[in-house]
C-alpha cells in the first residue's frame, strides 16, 4: 500500500508525535525503516533525538544513509527535524569529529555562548524561540509562516551551512545568532520541532500535504 509519507525509522527519534502531527493535517504515514517502504512513499521524514555520531552509526549500518540520498534524488519532498537537520551536513563536532550524510555543504557545532552577567543561557536550549525569515518563504514549507513565529527547540548544538542562499531562518539564543532552519528544491530541515510547536507548527505539515496535493 503506498503511503503519503514514509517516518524514517533508525533508532533514535520523535516517531509517534511526528505520526500524530501528520495525522492531524490527514497525511496517511508509517513508521518504517524498511527501505523499500521509504522509497514507496510520496514523502519522507527524518526525525531524530540523541548524538550524531551514533545516529550515524544506525544510518550506515541499516543502508538507510544511501536510502536517504536516493530519496532525495528524486526530488519528492524530505523533510529533516532536529538531529535529522544536523545529520544532513558534512560533520559534527559532537563528542569528536564525525561525518554526516554530506547532503548539505558545512558544520554541526556546540552552542560556546558568553557569560553575559546575571542573565543565563542553559545549553541545551529547551523552549520557544522566534524564528526570523532569511530571503523569501514563498516557495518553502514555511510559507504559511510568519517572521517572527515562535517554535519548540531542543538542542546544543547549531548547523553553519557553507551556502547563505540554503539559510530560511535564523533564531537567537545568548546573543548568538544561528540557522534554525534551511531549505533547497525539495529538502526542507528545520532546527526546531514543528510537531511540538503548536498551530504554527502544523502549517509545515499542512504544507507538505498541499504540495502532495498539487502533484
Amino acid at each position: 500500500m503506498s503511503v503519503d509519507v514514509a517516518i524514517i525509522d533508525y533508532g533514535m527519534g520523535n516517531l509517534h508525535s511526528v505520526q500524530a502531527a501528520c495525522a492531524n493535517v490527514g497525511l496517511n504515514s508509517v513508521i518504517t525503516g524498511e527501505r523499500a517502504m521509504i522509497m514507496s512513499a510520496k514523502a519522507a521524514i527524518l526525525p531524530g533525538v540523541g548524538a550524531f555520531g551514533e545516529a550515524m552509526e544506525h544510518l550506515s549500518s541499516s543502508g538507510l544513509d544511501a536510502s536517504i540520498h536516493r530519496f532525495i534524488e528524486t526530488g519528492r519532498p524530505f523533510i529533516g527535524i532536529c538531529l535529522g537537520l544536523q545529520l544532513l551536513f558534512e560533520r559534527s563536532e559532537e563528542f569528536g569529529m564525525h561525518e554526516g550524510l554530506g547532503l548539505i555543504k558545512g558544520s554541526v557545532k556546540k552552542f560556546c555562548l558568553p557569560n553575559n552577567g546575571n542573565e543565563k543561557y542553559p545549553i541545551p536550549q529547551i523552549g520557544w524561540n522566534r524564528v526570523r525569515q532569511c530571503g523569501g518563504w514563498d516557495n518553502s514549507f514555511l510559507r504559511n509562516n510568519q517572521d517572527g513565529d515562535f517554535m519548540y527547540f531542543v538542542h546544543s548544538y547549531y548547523v553553519v551551512p557553507e551556502d547563505d542562499a540554503m539559510v530560511l531562518a535564523t533564531t537567537e539564543y545568548g546573543g548568538l545568532e544561528y540557522c534554525s532552519a534551511v531549505g533547497r528544491g525539495n529538502l526542507f530541515a528545520s532546527q526546531f520541532h514543528p510537531e511540538k510547536s503548536g498551530p504554527v507548527g502544523m502549517r509545515i505539515y499542512q504544507q507538505l500535504k498541499n504540495n502532495l496535493e498539487c502533484k
